[in-house]
């Protein structure tokens, strides 16, 4: 009796651990903390803290491979959806059923400010580069500048899947700062006189041009960039869903239970990816610095363009809606909103910001398949 007693407590964990998976159980409790407490990005966030710490307990065996007939941990299959890249598609799905892009098609002409966002895309590549990266992983970093981590996680896979970890983080982390970060920027970069715009109320789009719409992109979209089709394709399928208005199950599904299962899955087996070895790096803090650079100049891009259409419309367009070209929906168009209001209450500026926000989302995935192409195997 008593040799099995020592037996099993010899097989506890506690005896392997070391200061490194400590660090790291520290990490994933402060993540689960800033999206409890502080709400950061809590639907990714909370799960990706939950896998980073069930990770780096030792002996948890979740993501060992099967041997011979015995089974595989429990992660180590559910893993095959990051691995085979399926679950950051899936999650487009469910994005485009929950997507208006009623505001883009309005006024069309915002399309060029979710474009001008990706400026911060490839700026952030440049000083990767310079940093030492390697050029694949520069592009994988880069696109943290996009604010939209289903696309960040799509690219690094894609690209440099040993930085999926810090990479996943700090687009999440930044995407949920985007109330703390943007709004220096924009009061930098505009006038109170140019924040003071009210803006013509969006012209009603035909149920007509919202169905063409989808498809039109994803028949461009696929023939130019091909590399950005399984994005490209779930997010417009998912629109079409929506504005067909004939398949309303299939609209509820994708808006809700597949989206929030594949969600927490996908959160969960990046946290997993986040052990010591691989995260307690120098290139983690450099990652997580120039993901500042990324989303910063991102933003500036989107601003300094939006200034540039108040010029040439002769003060009709408010420059504070460039900085929602970045595509963390809805909250960079709420963030554009609030500023304005700051400056005038009666300023409402939601609808107008969602235009480039939602072309922001667009924008960013077109923008990793442009980087796949260029820098993919």
């Amino acid at each position: 009796m008593l040799e099995y007693l020592e037996k099993f407590i010899s097989g506890m964990g506690f005896w392997s651990l070391d200061w490194g998976a400590v660090i790291m159980l520290t990490i994933s409790v402060l993540l689960m903390y800033l999206a409890v407490k502080k709400g950061f990005e809590p639907l990714l966030l909370l799960p990706i803290g939950l896998g980073a710490f069930l990770t780096n307990l030792p002996g948890n065996g979740l993501l060992l491979p099967p041997v011979g007939e015995t089974a595989g941990g429990l992660f180590y299959y559910i893993s095959k959806g990051v691995e085979l890249e399926i679950f950051p598609p899936l999650i487009f799905l469910g994005i485009g059923a929950m997507t208006d892009f009623s505001p883009l098609l309005s006024n069309p002409k915002t399309f060029l400010l979710g474009a001008a966002a990706q400026f911060g895309v490839f700026t952030a590549l440049f000083f990767a580069v310079i940093l030492g990266f390697q050029l694949n992983e520069a592009a994988a970093i880069g696109i943290i500048g996009g604010a939209d981590g289903p696309t960040a996680i799509f690219l690094t896979l894609k690209l440099a899947p040993h930085l999926l970890g810090p990479i996943a983080v700090a687009a999440y982390s930044y995407m949920a700062l985007v109330p703390l970060i943007q709004p220096p920027l924009m009061r930098l970069l505009t006038t109170e006189k140019e924040r003071s715009v009210i803006m013509e109320t969006p012209k009603k789009v035909s149920k007509k041009v919202k169905i063409i719409f989808p498809i039109l992109i994803i028949f461009l979209g696929i023939l130019i960039v091909p590399p950005a089709a399984p994005l490209l394709a779930m997010l417009m399928g998912g629109n079409l869903l929506r504005e067909s208005k004939v398949v309303e199950r299939l609209t509820n599904m994708a808006q809700n239970e597949l989206i929030n299962i594949i969600t927490f899955f996908l959160g969960v087996c990046v946290g997993l990816t986040m052990t010591a070895d691989k995260f307690l790096q120098i290139e983690t803090i450099k990652i997580i610095g120039l993901g500042v650079i990324a989303f910063g100049f991102s933003t500036i891009g989107g601003l300094l363009l939006g200034k540039l259409m108040y010029i040439m419309t002769k003060g009709k367009v408010n420059p504070l809606i460039g900085s929602a070209g970045v595509s963390a929906v809805p909250m960079a168009a709420r963030v554009a909103h609030n500023v304005a209001q700051e400056t005038n209450p009666n300023n409402y500026l939601l609808m107008h910001a969602m235009g480039p926000n939602v072309a922001g989302v667009i924008g960013t995935a077109i923008a990793a398949g442009v980087l796949i192409a260029i820098f993919g195997k």
